[in-house]
């Protein structure tokens, strides 16, 4: 698919929004169709490739994220850092100001929070255009939706963030248990989480590994906590995550 069919379709969905996100959203979708290269091997954070056992963020490849939205932003952050124009659909919540704490640059960001039953179509412009796109789906995915996508991001060296599960992704990322620290007895704010993630990869089977992480930790950033560490009280333990 050429630029100029992956901006038509772009600009065809975007339509949808607002007219002044959908313009500024076009605008970036255009400066990054200029810019956008193929890149198998992307710039990866140093707390994703601890998780990942060392290894790097793979284009053309499909990542799940369950219970975190800060995980899945510390997934863009690496690439981002370094020049990627990064995308996000279908997450209405999603707090730019909190991604840019993570190392998230908002200039080369394209938000479609509400794609509508389009969402797939959306994602799928996009890949053509942007080097890593965050996705939430509204339900499940299915093989057929899944393997749609899978020779575009190949062919493109695009990375897919799925919030939620997804048909053949090459790692899965979840929140098992967290702990969060700062608040006391009824009063207080919550500062930090320590946080237990399970990651399951293709090429390790469907054993997880578990890592421990500040997720984030008091000074804001996300770190692994190797040992393992006990969180000091006053603790508040929540199944919620964000």
């Amino acid at each position: 698919m050429t630029g100029i069919t992956a901006l038509d379709e772009a600009r065809a969905f975007l339509s949808k929004t607002r007219v002044a996100k959908a313009r500024a959203s076009e605008a970036k979708v255009q400066q990054a169709l200029d810019t956008a290269t193929v890149d198998r091997g992307l710039p990866t954070s140093p707390v994703v490739s601890e998780l990942l056992a060392g290894a790097p963020l793979r284009g053309g490849a499909v990542y799940s994220v369950q219970g975190s939205t800060a995980l899945l932003m510390a997934l863009m952050a690496g690439p981002s850092a370094e020049g990627a124009w990064c995308g996000v659909v279908g997450l209405p919540s999603f707090g730019a100001e909190a991604a840019r704490a993570l190392g998230v640059d908002l200039e080369r960001l394209v938000l479609v929070p509400d794609p509508g039953n389009e969402w797939l179509s959306v994602v799928a412009a996009l890949v053509d255009a942007l080097t890593v796109v965050v996705v939430r789906p509204p339900g499940e995915v299915t093989p057929g939706e899944a393997s749609r996508l899978a020779a575009r991001l190949r062919t493109r060296g695009a990375l897919l963030i799925a919030y939620g599960s997804w048909p053949g992704s090459e790692a899965r990322l979840e929140i098992e248990s967290n702990t969060w620290t700062g608040l006391g007895d009824g009063e207080g704010l919550l500062t930090a989480r320590q946080a237990t993630v399970a990651v399951t990869t293709r090429r390790a089977g469907t054993t997880p590994r578990r890592h421990n992480l500040w997720l984030p930790a008091p000074d804001g950033t996300l770190r692994v906590l190797t040992p393992p560490t006990l969180t000091t009280a006053p603790t508040w333990q929540e199944e919620a995550v964000g």
